[in-house]
């Protein structure tokens, strides 16, 4: 469980169109939120205070440090509707079936894909989400970087509908979210 995931450490959260990727997410309707690979919770951070009422968001990262530091800054900035936990979203993702409205993997899947975990990780997002819960996939553009991975394991909006939609999900909509990158929406069936 320690061990440390390919990109832990690394961000792309200061080049993303973060008003694009939160609007994605409707908070403004208080769901449950999974904030998926979330690393040091940089979107979990943003997303908290604009939660509505009832909202609640469960951010998990294989990272343990980064986890503690999501931690820390929720402290801090008393944030209470946040609950941060180190898992492996590849194997179990800590949540009851049908919990969760909407789940956010931001520039992560490609890494669980490359590492042997992207399957792992979306039949378990498929697993928590209600029928009618949203996939919101955040991922660099499939062109020479930098910014961003490798070439050879970036996705394309067409590839990345192709892993997705065979865990139960139909696409609703892949707009620009930046310079650099793309937000795909799914829809769970």
């Amino acid at each position: 469980m320690d061990r440390k995931p390919i990109a832990a450490g690394k961000s792309s959260f200061e080049i993303v169109d973060t008003d694009k990727v939160l609007a994605e997410l409707e908070l403004e309707k208080g769901p449950v939120l999974v904030d998926a690979a979330c690393g040091a919770g940089n979107y979990t951070i943003t997303a908290a205070p604009l939660m509505a009422a009832g909202g609640h968001i469960h951010a998990f990262d294989l990272w343990r440090e980064g986890i503690e530091e999501l931690n820390r800054r929720l402290r801090e900035r008393g944030l209470g509707n946040v609950t941060a936990a180190v898992a492996d979203i590849s194997k179990e993702i800590p949540l009851a079936d049908g919990s969760a409205d909407v789940c956010l993997i931001a520039t992560a899947l490609h890494d669980l894909i490359e590492d042997g975990g992207g399957e792992g990780t979306l039949r378990q997002v498929a697993r928590i989400l209600r029928p009618g819960g949203r996939l919101v996939v955040l991922e660099f553009v499939k062109e020479e970087g930098p910014p961003g991975p490798p070439l050879r394991i970036r996705l394309s909006p067409e590839e990345l509908d192709d892993f997705v939609t065979p865990f139960g999900f139909e696409k609703v909509r892949t707009t620009g979210a930046g310079e650099h990158f793309y937000l795909s929406t799914y829809v769970r069936s």
